[in-house]
């Protein structure tokens, strides 16, 4: 069976072992990996059909109309990328998966913004960052997480961030939430693949739940790729 193939964005000198996990688990679920950075040519990103958004520096509050602060680290060049590839994946229905930034991505570029400091919004979160499954969000009912997560209701995530999602972008319903109400997860409210989570799944490379969400994404890539060929033919 053909491996559609899966961009994989990232900066162009950091994120090297994300971008291994994320190559190994898009591999292990069917896939054919593509690192997308800055300097990876239009024409290359052209052919993918599916896309992970990775995770990695702050998103430019200037694309949520935030006001920048000396506390975060930003990656100009990679926000252009994303966007961009983002605005392509809109237009062509591609599905895509978001990590940790790339889920905030995907709702500031649907017109969302976010909560730039997590700890001075949500009182009593003590701070955590850890790549093991040390935090509980609970799912919310009869969503497509849900269901790719085989209908659990909680899971253990691990937490690399301190920012999340404050106003959610159009056409995007909340997947997951944690015990103080911060989202943990969003997804498109059409049937297109469009799925982001606050946590680091390919971090989590036991986890068979987690691991689903790279094998959903790939499937839905190859369901993609048959409708393209039919349309050509």
């Amino acid at each position: 069976m053909t491996r559609p193939l899966i961009g994989i964005t990232g900066a162009h000198r950091r994120g090297w072992l994300m971008w291994q996990l994320n190559r190994f688990a898009i591999w292990r679920a069917g896939g054919k990996p593509l690192r997308v950075t800055p300097q990876t040519p239009q024409r290359k990103i052209a052919t993918c059909r599916g896309l992970v958004i990775g995770g990695g520096d702050d998103i430019s509050a200037e694309l949520y109309k935030g006001e920048a602060t000396l506390a975060v680290k930003t990656d100009p060049e990679r926000d252009a990328l994303e966007k961009a590839v983002l605005a392509e994946a809109e237009e062509r229905k591609l599905p895509v998966l978001g990590i940790c930034r790339g889920a905030q991505m995907i709702n500031v570029l649907r017109g969302g913004n976010l909560h730039q400091d997590i700890y001075a919004i949500y009182a009593g979160l003590k701070k955590q960052k850890t790549i093991l499954p040390r935090k509980t969000v609970t799912l919310v009912p009869g969503t497509r997480l849900q269901q790719l997560l085989r209908g659990e209701q909680r899971r253990r995530v691990n937490a690399l961030h301190h920012q999340a999602i404050d106003r959610l972008g159009e056409r995007l319903r909340v997947a997951a939430h944690d015990e103080h109400g911060m989202v943990q997860a969003i997804e498109a409210t059409t049937r297109r693949f469009l799925i982001g989570v606050q946590w680091h799944p390919e971090f989590l490379i036991f986890d068979n739940y987690q691991n689903g969400l790279f094998r959903a994404l790939v499937r839905a890539a190859r369901r993609f790729a048959e409708r393209e060929k039919e349309i050509r033919a």
